[in-house]
């Protein structure tokens, strides 16, 4: 029996290689399948089954290539409904997968649909449990995706959840390894821990989720402090129910682009993503692009920002081209129709610039100068701390409210430590404001110096 995690960074998602007696299968797949397909092939196995947990709201799936590519069968849990085939698996069904057996449990809570996945071995002993977004390290799954016509709603969805923590999860030996579908910085739970996987016997005891002795308080724990979860995350899950454009076909459609072509492609109602690093973006840019680096939370922001169906065009570094496109792909957009050939170096024609100062240089700014001062930042952010006087509009709605900032003022754009901002510098330069300064390090690096922050929190103890 072998067990492999193949952990995906910027999207904080888990899939899954069991392999037992040359025989093998995949839980919860990304959209880019190819790696699960070479790896198999590196051992000499072949993928029987492909083991996906729910339908996903942040992220695309990779079961239906997959499947078609490999001929291995999709598996849901039985509450599934489909638009392609799927072997639906009832509670408590056995799969043999070469000497293991993998047995499903039906877990609704974080989608009604959800299961987990149990691995036993050949003996029959319980030896780990996929658990999807059902069970994560320090946390659970939010109760508040549940898809629309259901009409459930995140407090009955949590008592739900409750109910298969306890009658299906708890009871298992503390022995048992647990492999979540997501680590740290995912926005399915609320606060998950730092490791990736764990054990039962170590989530009983330090899981805030399993503490719980009564339903109604574990249900009125899980559904505070709940942040609304992107729009995108609703169509996400509806292409994961539904299918989707094959991955080689988005691939096939984004060809490489001359500036000329390029430039038909934007005069054609394309966005321009740029995905090179912000140090290299504030130099020099294609008038109208939105700096999203591949460093950051690439894929999130792009879809949080921007419908999934829009029209791209991509400005890369070199050798970024088909990262920048998969990731895109990953959480839903199949619309690129193109990569700028060679980057920057192919543009001949006017380029913007950003400029960033450091903090310090900020500090000098605002003892001297007229600036206001524009911090992007989350909301619960900005309410534990911000700068004196500066003005709120956080990165997720800016492009929405961009009346309320002056065209005719100086900005000085923060966030925490930096991508953020440059992503709002670029937006706010791409809708004609000529004055914007971009902060290296964001308030990280703000909170050392000697600047006038507010601490409403802390005012509010006192």
């Amino acid at each position: 029996m072998f067990v492999k995690q193949l952990y995906t960074t910027c999207l904080a998602q888990a899939a899954y290689y069991i392999e037992s007696d040359g025989v093998a299968a995949i839980v919860d797949p990304m959209r880019d399948y190819q790696e699960y397909i070479d790896f198999a092939n590196e051992r000499g196995a072949t993928i029987k089954y492909i083991f996906e947990t729910h339908f996903h709201a942040d992220f695309v799936s990779g079961h239906v290539d997959l499947a078609a590519k490999t001929g291995a069968k999709i598996v849901y849990g039985s509450k599934a409904n489909t638009g392609f085939e799927t072997k639906l698996a009832e509670d408590g069904e056995q799969l043999s997968l070469g000497k293991t057996t993998i047995k499903v449990l039906h877990t609704p809570g974080h989608t009604p649909e959800s299961v987990c996945y149990l691995l036993q071995d050949e003996k029959g002993k319980d030896q780990a449990i996929f658990s999807g977004d059902t069970l994560f390290v320090g946390d659970v799954g939010r109760p508040d995706l549940c898809q629309a016509g259901l009409n459930l709603s995140k407090e009955q969805m949590a008592e739900y959840l409750y109910d298969s923590l306890q009658s299906k999860i708890i009871p298992l030996n503390d022995e048992v390894t647990l492999y979540p579908g997501h680590g740290p910085g995912s926005a399915c739970g609320k606060n998950l821990g730092p490791e990736t996987m764990s054990t039962l016997g170590k989530e009983k005891k330090f899981n805030y989720a399993l503490q719980f002795k009564s339903k109604e308080a574990f249900v009125e724990a899980i559904c505070e402090g709940i942040s609304e979860p992107p729009p995108y995350f609703f169509e996400d899950a509806a292409l994961n129910q539904k299918g989707y454009k094959s991955l080689n076909k988005i691939m096939q459609s984004a060809p490489m682009l001359t500036a000329e072509s390029f430039k038909k492609s934007v005069a054609s109602d394309a966005l321009i993503i740029d995905t090179r690093h912000p140090d290299e973006f504030e130099l020099g840019f294609i008038s109208g692009s939105v700096n999203i680096g591949l460093n950051g939370q690439y894929a999130i922001w792009a879809a949080t920002l921007y419908d999934l169906d829009r029209k791209i065009v991509l400005v890369t570094a070199k050798g970024q081209e088909e990262e920048s496109i998969i990731r895109l792909s990953r959480v839903g957009f199949s619309n690129i129709v193109g990569v700028l050939e060679n980057g920057m170096d192919a543009w001949n024609e006017t380029i913007g610039m950003v400029i960033s100062i450091t903090p310090e240089e900020l500090a000098l700014d605002l003892k001297h100068s007229d600036d206001q001062v524009l911090d992007v930042r989350k909301e619960s952010e900005w309410d534990t701390c911000h700068l004196n006087g500066a003005k709120h509009l956080s990165l997720e709605i800016l492009e929405e409210q961009l009346d309320e900032l002056d065209k005719d003022l100086k900005y000085t754009v923060h966030c925490a430590g930096g991508y953020r901002s440059m992503i709002a510098s670029s937006i706010l330069k791409k809708h004609g404001f000529k004055n914007i300064k971009n902060v290296y390090g964001g308030m990280s690096k703000i909170k050392e110096l000697e600047i006038d922050i507010v601490y409403p929190e802390k005012a509010e103890l006192s």
